[in-house]
């Protein structure tokens, strides 16, 4: 007999949820029961507060991560944060696709990590997509860029202000625009 995987396995799966499965209300109540916890980190000034919440969230103790708030996050289960990490003001993360933000990453403000889309066809437009997110070690991702479903972000790799990254981003090179697209290459 095959285990029956939740709404959550299925969406980081990359599996299309449509509005009448059966669990979709999971959806809302695990997005509710992060929205209060976020409540409590956004409004502390405590920095070891902030990480014990944040971990709570996760699912799993944080080492080091330094997150000056308010931060957004739908459903934290599927954040999986290193050490040495910097998430600055007002980001967004949508994580039910999942997200691995390896260590020594710095993320700057105003940064949206999407791993959530819906189907381009009409009758399935209301349909929820995962595709998972990986910012490998080191990367820098710059103020207000956007990080689109199932991109995989380069070890040292530096995504310019206001970049939407659309497509896999080698190691060791600056992206930017819209599309963004590579401007250099950096010397080690």
């Amino acid at each position: 007999m095959r285990f029956k995987e939740n709404i959550f396995t299925k969406l980081k799966n990359g599996e299309t949820i449509m509005p009448d499965d059966p669990e979709i209300h999971k959806l809302k109540e695990a997005s509710y029961q992060v929205k209060k916890q976020l409540l409590q980190l956004n409004n502390s000034n405590e920095p070891d507060n902030i990480l014990k919440i944040l971990s709570e969230i996760v699912g799993k103790k944080l080492e080091n991560v330094a997150v000056f708030t308010p931060i957004y996050i739908n459903y934290g289960k599927h954040l999986n944060i290193g050490k040495n990490v910097f998430i600055n003001f007002d980001c967004t993360f949508l994580t039910l696709g999942g997200i691995t933000i390896e260590d020594d990453v710095l993320i700057g403000p105003k940064v949206s990590l999407i791993t959530e889309n819906h189907p381009l066809e009409p009758q399935h437009r209301k349909g929820l997509i995962g595709k998972s997110i990986l910012i490998k070690r080191n990367a820098w991702i710059g103020a207000n860029a956007t990080i689109l479903p199932g991109i995989t972000i380069g070890e040292n790799a530096v995504i310019a202000a206001g970049a939407v990254v659309s497509k896999d981003v080698p190691d060791n090179v600056v992206v930017g625009g819209v599309p963004a697209k590579i401007i250099k290459t950096i010397e080690s």
